[in-house]
């Protein structure tokens, strides 16, 4: 029988960039078996491309052969090209996943989850990394406030110096609140199995830990189930809660207050259809055991989110700038019915495109309407920030909700 080659694996990241006149792409991969900053040449990730779990080296040649005039590529040269990939941990092979087992094990048995982006995305040092967010939150004015309680906020999840104008508009409204717990949704973008994942683990940053209110994440899990992912992996290098994390601590320090921490997995990938009535029908148990939690007036919701991701960088093949005007009537309208509380619109809304801008933040925002009580929300922020380097583009917004 032929033997099937791996696949490449499916949780890499891959971005397209010039290097000295060459093009490159570069890898990212959050378990951190490639080395952080690996690039690759355009040629080896069209050779990756081709493996898709159902080919052969016998197909692989032919292709080859074809991309070539009808040269033909030895099977030897492209079996030590697939060994040089298995060695590197970009196959889905035995090697890589006895690897990524291990590293869910070693992270299954912490009790705390470190911060993956102090010393990176923002400063390691407390006082650096306390002025930072205090010259962050002086960005927006303190007129903005909310005049009844603010019982949720949508918040970025980009870079905090990026989108410091939309953290500064979310957290501003937090300067007289004192929550007992925060409920903070977030994107799990490197997937996993599931419509949500959850952790009991203490969120370590520079500013302290944040303890999860572990008898609350035990009623969810209890209630949701099958729709739980089997572990808190997804956690682990994540940076849509961490960076809610931190403006939260920075803002209630000296207000003691614990954190459900829930990411949201991928909906087009995990339902039957992509439809709200889909989505409630099998996620209902897990939405109406968190509403219970959210309706507690000691509670606090924040989503950690962005909305359009557009350009070569997330899958299309024109630059940004050409997608922009779309894009950004695709976020208008979201954020129309978001404002409004109107889930059927909101879905709808992304329906009718399918999705075709890639808003991340999507699947955190349809699990926000569905629990949140009534409240009048208003917008806040709504900005497009342009990477230039790849002609791509992501956008993000600040909204808050208060009490009616």
């Amino acid at each position: 029988m032929t033997d099937i080659l791996p696949s490449m694996r499916k949780d890499l990241e891959f971005f397209p960039l010039q290097h000295q006149g060459r093009q490159l792409i570069l890898i990212r991969d959050h378990l951190g078996l490639a080395p952080e900053g690996k690039a690759i040449d355009v040629a080896l990730y069209r050779f990756m491309a081709l493996l898709d779990g159902k080919t052969t080296v016998r197909d692989i040649q032919t292709v080859l052969m074809r991309e070539h005039g009808g040269v033909l590529v030895g099977s030897e040269e492209v079996k030590g090209l697939l060994a040089h990939l298995d060695e590197s941990f970009l196959l889905d092979s035995d090697r890589f996943r006895q690897a990524r087992d291990r590293i869910v094990e070693e992270f299954a048995a912490k009790e705390v989850r470190s911060c993956s982006h102090g010393g990176k995305a923002y400063p390691d040092n407390p006082l650096e990394l306390s002025r930072k967010l205090d010259d962050i939150m002086g960005l927006s004015p303190s007129s903005r406030t909310p005049e009844g309680r603010p019982v949720a906020l949508v918040s970025p999840h980009i870079d905090i110096s990026v989108g410091a104008k939309g953290y500064a508009s979310a957290y501003q409204c937090l300067k007289n609140v004192s929550p007992e717990r925060v409920v903070v949704l977030g994107v799990g973008h490197q997937g996993f199995q599931g419509l949500f994942a959850l952790t009991d683990k203490e969120f370590v940053t520079p500013l302290g830990s944040a303890r999860a209110e572990k008898t609350s994440l035990e009623n969810l899990r209890e209630a949701g189930k099958e729709v739980i992912a089997p572990n808190d992996f997804a956690h682990k290098a994540e940076h849509s809660i961490e960076f809610q994390v931190i403006f939260l601590q920075h803002l209630l320090k000296n207000k003691p207050f614990r954190i459900i921490p829930i990411l949201c997995g991928s909906l087009l990938s995990s339902l039957p259809e992509y439809t709200r009535s889909a989505y409630r029908e099998k996620a209902r148990p897990f939405l109406e055991a968190l509403s219970e939690i959210v309706n507690d007036p000691g509670t606090l919701v924040v989503a950690g989110v962005d909305f359009s991701h557009v350009g070569p960088k997330f899958g299309h093949s024109m630059p940004a700038r050409h997608l922009e005007s779309r894009s950004e009537a695709h976020d208008r309208k979201l954020l129309h019915h978001l404002v409004a509380m109107d889930a059927e619109g909101f879905w709808e809304e992304s329906r009718k495109v399918n999705d075709q801008f890639n808003v991340c933040g999507f699947a955190a925002l349809a699990c926000f309407l569905e629990v949140l009580p009534p409240a009048a929300g208003r917008l806040l922020h709504h900005e497009t920030w342009h990477e230039e380097a790849t002609r791509s583009a992501v956008s993000f917004a600040a909204v808050v909700f208060a009490e009616q």
